[in-house]
């Protein structure tokens, strides 16, 4: 009924102002009034008022809420679920799974179980995730699983998975077939590996990729069925596809076994001439089966080229083809021209575990898994060495540190501060800002003021620039509690105008508009000019 006379009022006021303007002129000679017309369609009535209706907008937050929740990104959820399904019983893990604020799809899944967690709760989680409402298992999510039982040489339970995708019909490509033949090889079942081979040619739908040809070459290889290799790489060139830098790898080692070192090394310049450029994985691979036939001509032909491109060797292969070329009689000057790094990490090394307070097993095997990067176990050792009051070096702290952060594993440096923590150790200022700066960069807020009292113990202070900027980023990652916290941690010489101005920002943009006033009076004799033109900037804004 309101749309009724509301469009009535409008045509009423339209014949009136069209008569008074236009008279008694012809309606078709009039231009406005044809516009006027053609606007009626496009007539836009105005809402209602009502004045009872309660404002819903809802009110800043104050900062004596709690802080907001910053943005939740996937790897963060992965992680999440990682750590349940491996750290947690199956039963308070299923609790914790179900009170995810996510919806479980193939890719979430599927990124879940590439984490590896243990095997017999991949497989819970696996049965547990089908029955979630609106979620189907997909070929990615069947064979990430089968990889699972395929790696923990679950033969049988591969077997079972992969007969559950034909039956439910799921389409099977190469990446599928494969991954069944690596891990049927693995085992020993060559035969096996060899009827998926004939499986997957014989699937119409499935094409083999060149992953496929260089996996079954290399069992092949690895059976030593030279004639029925050579015959599958020649149908591999055939059906138009070109080897990568891997298929290049199974031919060449295959010919260092077999003591075919020129035809190696041919293949070897052959691949660089087709635009292949064999890669860290492939030196390391021919550096290695060289050092087993205590072949060195072939090895410092590839230690030069090594040289040119500025590839290193892992530390264990190095070690052996340093003991290959001593044995031989050879120079080892090149491969310590490619090498550098490697005599002053085991000149420091050395140092470290010399001027160690502990026992040498628990600082030589510290030292071992930072080698070799095995950080999930050392996170084991950790924890135990902390049970134990086990004290390391305040270097070493800071190395496991820096080398959990350059791994991107915030819950591993995290465990080594809380192991300095506990045990009293107190390592140099620089790790201190080191974690600060990687848990903002991972989004985690919640240990950054414990981590900033640490350093006020140890006699560390932020400084007045590095201060203001913290007390900035938790404001713009909606964590302004926090942010009051760290300034209040802050020395009074370092509360000043930049430190200042930042809180008094955090406490604007989180509606508290009578703090930052009570702020900016109390310390009104302590503001320059320039502070004085911000905070009035910021209160007419308000």
């Amino acid at each position: 009924m309101y749309n009724f006379y509301g469009f009535y009022r409008y045509v009423r006021k339209f014949v009136h102002d069209f008569v008074c303007i236009h008279g008694n002129q012809s309606f078709h000679h009039s231009k406005t009034s044809i516009k006027s017309l053609h606007s009626l369609h496009r007539f836009k009535q105005k809402k209602p008022h009502f004045p009872n209706r309660r404002n819903t907008r809802k009110p800043h937050e104050s900062i004596e809420n709690e802080d907001a929740k910053p943005k939740v990104y996937m790897r963060e959820t992965i992680s999440n679920i990682y750590t349940t399904l491996k750290y947690s019983s199956w039963d308070s893990a299923q609790q914790q799974l179900d009170k995810l604020p996510i919806k479980w799809d193939s890719y979430t899944v599927n990124q879940a179980l590439k984490t590896h967690p243990p095997m017999e709760k991949a497989w819970l989680f696996f049965n547990w995730v089908s029955m979630s409402k609106g979620f189907k298992h997909d070929r990615f999510t069947y064979t990430t699983m089968l990889d699972i039982f395929g790696e923990a040489k679950r033969i049988s339970s591969m077997k079972y998975v992969f007969e559950q995708m034909q039956e439910k019909g799921l389409k099977i490509d190469a990446v599928t077939y494969t991954s069944l033949m690596h891990w049927l090889s693995n085992s020993g079942d060559v035969d096996g590996a060899v009827k998926i081979w004939e499986e997957m040619k014989d699937n119409e739908c499935c094409f083999p990729t060149v992953v496929s040809y260089t996996a079954y070459l290399k069992i092949l290889f690895g059976d030593n069925r030279v004639k029925e290799a050579t015959d599958v790489y020649k149908e591999m060139l055939q059906s138009g596809l070109s080897p990568n830098c891997y298929t290049y790898t199974v031919l060449m080692e295959h010919l260092v076994i077999s003591g075919k070192y020129e035809e190696a090394l041919n293949i070897f310049s052959k691949m660089q001439e087709a635009g292949v450029q064999p890669d860290k994985a492939a030196c390391n691979i021919l550096i290695e089966k060289c050092c087993k036939a205590g072949e060195t001509r072939a090895m410092i032909q590839i230690l030069q080229y090594m040289k040119g491109n500025r590839i290193v060797l892992r530390y264990p292969v190095f070690m052996e083809a340093l003991q290959t070329l001593k044995v031989a009689g050879e120079s080892d000057a090149l491969l310590r021209q490619v090498h550098p790094h490697i005599s002053v990490e085991s000149s420091t090394d050395k140092e470290a575990v010399e001027s160690a307070g502990v026992p040498l097993s628990h600082q030589g095997l510290v030292l071992f898994l930072l080698k070799k990067q095995n950080l999930s176990a050392l996170d084991h050792l950790l924890a135990g060495m902390m049970n134990k009051n086990i004290q390391l070096d305040p270097t070493i702290i800071s190395t496991i540190i820096e080398a959990n952060r350059d791994l991107c594993r915030p819950d591993g440096a995290l465990l080594a501060f809380e192991y300095s923590v506990k045990l009293g150790v107190t390592p140099e200022k620089t790790t201190y800002l080191t974690l600060i700066g990687f848990l903002n960069r991972s989004n985690i807020f919640d240990k950054v003021v414990e981590i900033v009292k640490e350093m006020n113990k140890a006699g560390y202070s932020l400084g007045v620039y590095l201060g203001a900027l913290l007390i900035y980023m938790l404001w713009c990652a909606w964590w302004p509690v926090s942010a009051a916290k760290i300034f209040n941690l802050l020395p009074d010489d370092q509360k000043c105008t930049s430190t200042y101005t930042s809180l008094i920002s955090v406490y604007f943009s989180a509606g508290s508009a009578d703090k930052a006033l009570n702020i900016f009076k109390t310390n009104e004799k302590e503001r320059n000019s320039s502070f004085v033109r911000h905070i009035q900037c910021s209160i007419s804004r308000s």
